[in-house]
């Protein structure tokens, strides 16, 4: 299954001002409903049949729509007061405050923060359909952007689940994939020791409390080795104490970062199986590994197999899986070198991925793999930025 995912709004049309302290501080009201919030940040009424969201770069419903254009509010208010949300004016007054109290803690602990209006959001988590308004990171920002593979699974793991995550993430974290999962015991954290053995590899860890707060509190020494060598990333802002209902919706942030699932050894009420829901419905790929038939343990993970989800036992399977081609499988380089995406590119000058988006006609999501491919095979570079540049080695005289 390669996955098919459809860029609502690779840039969201939102006014000048949410590039501002508002967009921060409407991440921080509490049980805002989703669906009419995107609508309005979107410019879109979700309300009015016929009338989609709106182009990048505009703040009016595409010009088929039979509706009249919306424009996007510009004022942290009049979003509240657009989702019914009560005492619109209280709330954010109140949110503004824990916005300045929030950024102070950030800067304090050097904890860097990415709004849903910035141009180094990930393009794919902006793909998914309620992505968070702001990300806190620890480490690399720049890794958000780059190819990723989630792997996740039962918290209560056999020794078997636990090598097998490893060696899944230290073998395609050499392949120069990004390793996604969200730091809980058993397979996550096996998931990202398993990439950080790797020789240059990186693993992000998503976290259902803040950036600066180990959960489980015996992860504190993997939580800042991640740190180091990848990026710890959170919804919620610093010193955030882990809460039960927190878990599910970074789920959606560990698939929407991430070109497919991997699960390994899930129950049949794992939460891990959330995860996998939330790729399928950001239309990412769904890969478990087999396990005993006669254990609970592998029930959930069975489950998806009979549901169609890709079944892998190797990092070349997972990399068929979601799109990417291997090395040894590679066509002639000759061939190669008359690639459509090779052809827009000069050698030498370094592209950033909209630039190649909007050249190509293909969706971020489409061309992440495709780049990555390339980089595989040595015709393309990634250069400091999340650029790219084609590489002179591979250009035919």
């Amino acid at each position: 299954m390669t996955a098919d995912v459809v860029l609502r709004t690779a840039e969201p049309a939102l006014h000048p001002r949410w590039d501002g302290l508002d967009l921060l501080a409407l991440s921080l009201v509490p049980r805002l409903p989703r669906v009419e919030l995107f609508a309005v940040l979107r410019g879109a009424a979700a309300s009015e049949p016929g009338q989609g969201p709106a182009q990048p770069g505009t703040t009016e419903a595409p010009l088929d729509s039979a509706a009249s254009p919306i424009a996007v509010p510009d004022s942290l208010e009049a979003v509240l007061l657009e989702v019914g949300c009560a005492d619109a004016a209280a709330k954010a007054v109140a949110a503004r405050e824990a916005a300045g109290r929030a950024l102070a803690t950030a800067h304090a602990k050097r904890i860097d923060h990415v709004r849903w209006s910035g141009a180094n959001y990930p393009p794919l988590l902006a793909a998914i359909f309620d992505p968070p308004l702001v990300l806190w990171v620890r480490g690399a920002i720049d890794l958000l952007a780059e190819p990723a593979v989630a792997i996740v699974g039962s918290r209560a793991a056999s020794a078997y689940g636990e090598e097998t995550a490893a060696r899944l993430a230290s073998d395609l974290a050499a392949r120069g994939l990004v390793i996604v999962s969200g730091l809980a015991r058993g397979i996550d954290a096996a998931a990202h020791r398993g990439a950080l053995a790797a020789a240059g590899g990186r693993t992000v860890a998503v976290l259902g409390c803040g950036p600066d707060v180990a959960y489980p509190p015996e992860h504190a020494a993997l939580l800042e080795e991640v740190v180091r060598r990848g990026a710890v990333v959170s919804e919620f802002p610093p010193g955030t104490r882990p809460l039960s209902y927190h878990f599910p919706r970074r789920n959606r942030i560990i698939s929407g970062l991430s070109l497919g699932v991997v699960v390994v050894e899930a129950r049949q009420r794992s939460g891990a199986l959330i995860t996998a829901d939330c790729a399928l419905e950001q239309g990412r790929d769904v890969c478990a590994v087999p396990g005993n038939v006669l254990s609970e343990r592998h029930r959930g993970s069975h489950t998806l197999l009979k549901s169609g989800a890709a079944l892998v036992e190797t990092a070349d399977d997972v990399l068929q899986a979601v799109g990417l081609v291997r090395r040894e499988a590679a066509a002639s380089g000759r061939e190669r070198a008359r690639d459509p995406l090779l052809a827009l590119m000069d050698t030498g000058d370094s592209y950033a991925l909209d630039a190649l988006a909007a050249s190509s006609g293909c969706d971020v999501a489409v061309l992440l793999p495709r780049l990555l491919e390339l980089e595989l095979q040595g015709f393309v570079r990634r250069v400091p930025g999340g650029r790219f540049v084609r590489s002179a080695a591979n250009v035919l005289t």
